[in-house]
């Protein structure tokens, strides 16, 4: 099997894995001791939503773009409303929006949007 996660990056299995391991980093980074994420299958570290792979598939629009409502994507109604679990999402999506000023252009990958989460004494093996 040949798979190239750029043709798949932002679907919504993407969102799913990419917002629990931000809860994961958010409760490691409670803990005063430093920890260490060991990434055995880190892809690229960013993903060009509106490259010719991404593209082809357009499965972010039904993933990254529903959620952050991005043009052209499916309407986000899952949790509207729902002050809690807007705040459960909300350091995955800050991450997210930051590699985006403007509109939803790139995908972060594991290893930046772990980066993001994770402190100056914390380790990141990719």
């Amino acid at each position: 099997m040949n798979y190239r996660h750029a043709f798949h990056a932002g679907n919504f299995a993407d969102v799913f894995k990419h917002a629990i391991l931000a809860r994961i980093v958010a409760h490691l980074c409670t803990k005063p001791q430093p920890f260490r994420i060991i990434d055995t299958h880190a892809g690229a570290g960013e993903y060009d939503l509106s490259g010719e792979q991404a593209s082809r598939t357009g499965e972010w629009q039904s993933g990254i773009g529903r959620l952050l409502g991005a043009p052209g994507a499916a309407p986000h109604d899952a949790g509207s409303g729902d002050p809690g679990f807007a705040a459960l999402i909300e350091p995955y999506v800050a991450a997210v929006t930051a590699r985006n000023p403007g509109a939803l252009r790139f995908y972060p990958g594991s290893p930046l949007l772990a980066l993001a989460w994770m402190r100056p004494q914390d380790r990141l093996v990719a």
